[in-house]
């Protein structure tokens, strides 16, 4: 019996750490603290940035802000998940409903508590960033390219909770931003078409379903080819080191993916083009080292030039 509870405890574990989508979070921690060494602060030593508290405490709060958004987003979307994702949504049950809003409140509590070790300012703002995430799941996540562009803006934040620590208020740091923004936004619209089914069952009006699918390519291939501007800026005008070289791979596989999305109809081939979309944005945090690893061990200031 006791051996029977003790597996419960485990699913239901691995149920919540599916619901938190716990396998993104140390991700974006990690963006987090490799933008703040290479980019916002590089006249540091990283051990120093590493060893700072304040941005230990801005890190966890946004971990444990996105980790609620996940809960609360998933509770909102558990009927349209059964249709999307049937295997997950029948793990992400084992936990009732009624026990992921008690987390998420209690996530939230943590979160508003520490913020306060920080300054009222890191209160200010993760006290709007949580509102902002529940109005989202709420409210706009049904409105059409309205919630994709919200959902991709929620995606960045976290890394203009750094930006305003650090008050490093650089060009260069708005072009990496919108590069980021833009491929995310592309990934949010390819989820569109990838839960279609579900979506149109549960009254979702996402692009695909007011404007249909083709109208739907047409925008994400145009925000693909937009990707150029950012990446003619990070390029050409600023130093990113040998960072250049993921961008221009990144242009090479944004051109396979357009490719690619136009003889895409099934859910399995959008789903293929999702999972691109996020190596993209994986291998763009690890490739944030390549600006300049002598950072790792001088804490040269990195300087950008126009």
């Amino acid at each position: 019996m006791l051996n029977r509870q003790a597996k419960l405890t485990l699913l239901k574990i691995i149920s919540m750490f599916s619901v938190v989508r716990g396998y993104n979070i140390p991700i974006i921690a990690l963006a987090q603290y490799l933008s703040a060494i290479f980019i916002l602060a590089p006249e540091k030593r990283a051990l120093s940035v590493i060893l700072d508290f304040n941005l230990f405490i801005i890190v966890l709060a946004s971990s444990l802000t996105i980790a609620s958004g996940y809960i609360i987003n998933n509770f909102y979307d558990s009927k349209k998940d059964l249709i999307n994702r049937p295997n997950k949504s029948k793990l992400d049950r084992l936990v009732s409903q009624k026990t992921k809003l008690q987390v998420y409140f209690t996530l939230n509590f943590i979160v508003f508590f520490i913020a306060f070790l920080v300054s009222w300012r890191a209160v200010l703002f993760f006290s709007v960033y949580i509102f902002l995430i529940w109005f989202y799941s709420h409210k706009i996540k049904k409105q059409p390219f309205v919630g994709n562009l919200m959902a991709s803006f929620l995606a960045v934040l976290p890394f203009f909770a750094i930006l305003l620590y650090y008050k490093n208020f650089y060009e260069v740091i708005f072009a990496h931003a919108t590069f980021l923004f833009i491929i995310i936004l592309i990934r949010e619209m390819i989820k569109d078409l990838e839960n279609l089914k579900g979506d149109l069952a549960n009254g979702y009006s996402t692009i695909p379903i007011v404007y249909g699918e083709s109208v739907s390519k047409k925008i994400i291939i145009i925000l693909a080819i937009s990707t150029l501007i950012p990446v003619y800026f990070l390029v050409n005008l600023f130093d990113v080191g040998y960072m250049d070289i993921y961008f221009y791979i990144c242009l090479i596989l944004l051109i396979l993916f357009g490719v690619k999305l136009s003889k895409s109809n099934t859910k399995e081939e959008y789903n293929q083009l999702h999972n691109l979309l996020k190596i993209i944005i994986v291998a763009g945090v690890f490739c944030i080292i390549l600006i300049d690893p002598s950072v790792l061990w001088n804490g040269e200031k990195l300087l950008y030039r126009l």
